[in-house]
Parts: structure tokens; C-alpha cells; sequence
């Protein structure tokens, strides 16, 4: 690689910034994957960055060799790879939006440090409100819409996966189903398109004794959306699940897998949306979002999907972005 060339990137190299309870989860996660090997952390709190980053080198012997450091913004020139987790917690009580002017604050404050080093990469968002900040990102850092991506209802849809695998007793891994929209209250179970192996889900249901669908899946749904809520008030945040998410993101851009997530990006047009970045299925590969993946929706879906996308637009407006 030409050390003097701006647009050289290292494709096993990642960086972290915001070394929080997700960020650092995150890190632990992609050092155990093999799938790089540099990964730099930065922080605002230096200290707090060279503390996580001395503690999951120690875990090095026991997983694939990789180079682990805190660095600073000039780190990050040749890396194929950004995530950004920095930003104020979600507390208990609060809602991903309320953390809007805070989070979109500090995000003024790094992206435009990126984009001072002509990093030529990918920006993986996941701190919240993660389809605002991809919005937020996309604009300040003058990237290709392809390359900032947002973690985006990814770990919903686990979760949605994890509620049918146990209700239907199968492996979750079986279970194709998306949460689309918003990563946040008014996301949609997309129970249209969902099925288990491609058997129709309501038809699997019925073939694991289950009828009552309209309520079963009306408590399922409930479920997953409260799932966060859940976790802040039993243990004051959310890390573990979110950390194995942003790895597989990981995966299908190292490995260029053309792998179907419901990451977060820019859309056009799709289902009469446009100019906002939503979490919807799409094929992820080396250059970050390849395409939109549309998947079947019925009448309601759509008007949930369009209301979801509004909620957020406004929230935008109101902020100025």
C-alpha cells in the first residue's frame, strides 16, 4: 500500500471512537472475529481508551493476531472501516430520539475531524438515535450515500428472531423476519414477508400449534421494541447484543459477502419515502449499502413504514440537519 496515497486504505484495519459500554463491547467482539487485524480506539477520555484497548490485547493469545491501541484522529487515514458508538447513554426512561441534541452535537464535533483526514472508507453509525446520526453523519462528512451506514434495526431484527425461535421452539437462524424503519419506538415487524425456511409464518404456526396469530404477534412485536427498555432497567444499559450486531455488519463488508441486513441508509424513493436514512434490507458487501432489497409489505405496513420515516424527518427539521 502507498503510505502517501489519500485514497490507500488498509482493508484489515478498524477503528473505534467512543469507548463506552458499547463501543468497548464492540471491540472485544470484532478482536475475537479475526476479521482485522489493527484496531485503533479513541476516545475523549484518552486514559479510557488505552484502558480497553491494554485489557482486550490480553485476550490476544486466545483469539487471532491483531494489533490493539488507542489512538488519535490521525489513525485513522488508511482505515477501510470507521464506527462511531460515541454519544450520551440511554437512560432508563428516556427514548433513542430523546438523546437527539446531545448525540448530533458531539457528532458535529467528530465527523468533521474524519473528514479533515479524507478518510475514504466506511462510517458504520451505532450510537442513538442511529438512523438521525447516519442522517447527520451522511451530511457533515460529504461521503458516497454507500459508504455511512448505520447499525440499524440489525439487532431488532435478532431479537424479533429470538422471540419466534423461542415461541416456535426452532432455531432462530431459521426464522426470516425483519424489523424495518426506525431503530426505535416506531419501528415495524414486517410480518408479511416473514417466514421460517420459507414456510409462510402463520403457516408455520399453525404447524407447531399455535393459532392465535393477530395477538401472538402483536405481543411478540411489543416485546422487541420494549427489549431495550427491558435491559436499561434491569442493568442500566444495552452492550452484549448490539456489540455481536455490529460485528456480523463487520463480516459482510470485510469478507464482502453481499450478505441482506436492515441496516440503516439513505433512501430514494422506495415505498414513496426519500431523503432520509431508515433501516430496510439491503445487500452489504466491500463498498458498504450495494443495494435496496424491497420485500413484501401489505397496506398497513407501508402506512407504518411512512409514518416512521415522517417521525424522524421531523425530528430532523427541528434540528436543523
Amino acid at each position: 500500500m502507498d503510505k502517501n496515497c489519500l485514497h490507500c486504505t488498509n482493508v484489515r484495519k478498524v477503528v473505534m471512537i467512543g469507548c463506552g459500554f458499547v463501543g468497548a463491547a464492540c471491540c472485544f467482539s470484532i478482536m475475537q472475529s479475526g476479521l482485522f487485524s489493527e484496531m485503533v480506539l479513541i476516545d475523549s477520555d484518552k486514559a479510557k481508551a488505552q484502558g480497553e484497548a491494554l485489557d482486550i490485547s490480553h485476550g490476544v493469545p486466545f483469539s487471532k493476531p491483531i494489533k490493539i491501541y488507542a489512538g488519535d484522529y490521525d489513525d485513522i487515514k488508511d482505515a477501510s472501516l470507521i464506527i462511531i458508538s460515541a454519544g450520551a447513554n440511554q437512560k432508563n426512561g428516556e427514548t433513542r430520539l430523546d438523546l437527539v441534541k446531545k448525540n448530533i452535537s458531539i457528532f458535529k464535533s467528530i465527523i468533521p475531524e474524519i473528514k479533515k483526514r479524507n478518510f475514504n472508507g466506511i462510517l458504520l453509525i451505532v450510537a442513538n438515535p442511529v438512523d438521525i446520526l447516519t442522517s447527520v453523519a451522511l451530511k457533515l462528512s460529504g461521503l458516497p450515500e454507500n459508504k455511512v451506514i448505520g447499525s440499524g434495526t440489525v439487532l431488532d431484527t435478532a431479537r424479533l428472531k429470538y422471540e419466534l425461535g423461542n415461541r416456535l421452539n426452532v432455531d432462530p437462524r431459521s426464522v426470516h423476519a425483519f424489523i424495518i424503519g426506525e431503530h426505535g419506538d416506531s419501528e415495524i415487524a414486517a410480518w408479511s414477508s416473514a417466514n421460517v425456511s420459507g414456510i409462510p409464518l402463520h403457516k408455520f404456526c399453525e404447524m407447531r400449534g399455535h393459532f392465535d396469530h393477530e395477538k401472538a404477534t402483536k405481543i411478540i412485536a411489543q416485546n422487541v421494541k420494549n427489549s431495550a427498555y427491558e435491559i436499561i432497567e434491569k442493568k442500566k444499559a444495552t452492550y452484549y447484543g448490539v456489540a455481536m450486531a455490529v460485528k456480523r455488519i463487520c463480516e459482510a463488508i470485510v469478507r464482502d459477502e453481499k450478505s441482506i441486513l436492515p441496516i440503516s441508509s439513505m433512501i430514494h424513493g422506495e415505498y414513496g419515502i426519500k431523503d432520509i436514512c431508515l433501516s430496510m434490507p439491503a445487500i452489504i458487501g466491500k463498498d458498504g449499502v450495494e443495494t435496496h432489497v424491497p420485500i413484501q409489505l401489505n397496506e398497513e405496513e407501508i402506512s407504518n413504514l411512512k409514518k416512521s420515516a415522517q417521525t424522524l424527518q421531523d425530528i430532523l427539521e427541528q434540528n436543523e440537519i
